[in-house]
């Protein structure tokens, strides 16, 4: 085994939005905190930090995640901690892969703070590591059931669960699956129904709109993340057909 002063860190923070809407796990910062106290406690060198927020742990396929394993690969790094084993993957298959071969392989200690785990100990938390694993990737399909329980039912029951709500409409404040009308928006979807009613083209109707520095639906979208744009949009013939077409206008709530 090398020295603990030979040890170069580097630190592992991933938060999916599953994770975060269910709070079974702490965010990025709170992660950072505990890896780097660890360093501290531990005497590591603490070398490089890998992020990957909102990304899925049933995919190794990340961003931060490669970068970490080129450093491995050029040496950058030789010891890798995350806050627990699943904050590396859910994905016992590649899981396995890494931690059982790839880290061994290539002299790569890996420890998981709060699971106990330390490849380069014999602590008997290792032994519990494939056990892990797979507890890992069954809580990933128990709460995938859930969510689309959850879901089914809320649609059933006529309630509104899409990110953002259809032009013209937004969510009520005090339920955010009601739908309630814009004042501010819906005049201009009443207005291509009213255009189109009247023989309109689609192509009439986008130029009318661009013409007059209406804002399209996406820069409203933008202006209500907080994004305002003084620039205004050019509608398309796609985006007048959208909302023409849309169901929820004449009262079937669409999901």
């Amino acid at each position: 085994m090398i020295e603990t002063e030979n040890y170069k860190v580097g630190i592992y923070l991933r938060l999916s939005r599953e994770d975060e809407r269910l709070g079974e796990s702490g965010s990025i910062s709170t992660q950072r905190d505990l890896l780097l106290n660890y360093i501290r406690d531990n005497n590591l060198i603490f070398v490089d930090e890998y992020v990957d927020d909102g990304v899925s742990g049933t995919t190794f396929d990340r961003e931060g995640f490669n970068r970490m394993i080129k450093d491995c690969e050029s040496k950058k790094i030789n010891m890798i901690i995350t806050k627990d084993t699943s904050r590396l993957g859910r994905d016992h298959i590649e899981f396995g892969f890494y931690v059982e071969r790839y880290f061994p392989e290539h002299g790569i200690r890996y420890v998981a703070v709060n699971d106990g785990i330390d490849t380069f100990s014999n602590s008997s938390a290792n032994v519990m590591l494939v056990f892990k694993s797979v507890f890992n990737v069954m809580y990933v399909k128990d709460i995938s059931n859930k969510l689309r329980s959850s879901l089914y039912t809320k649609k059933r029951n006529g309630q509104f669960v899409g990110a953002y709500a259809p032009f013209g409409y937004k969510k009520d404040k005090d339920d955010k699956h009601k739908l309630v009308i814009d004042s501010e928006t819906a005049p201009i979807v009443r207005r291509i129904f009213n255009m189109f009613a009247n023989g309109n083209s689609l192509e009439i109707i986008c130029d009318t709109l661009t013409k007059e520095k209406i804002k399209t639906p996406s820069q409203y979208k933008n202006m209500n993340l907080g994004q305002n744009n003084l620039h205004y949009g050019v509608w398309s013939t796609r985006t007048v057909s959208d909302i023409l077409k849309c169901p929820t206008y004449i009262g079937n709530l669409t999901q």
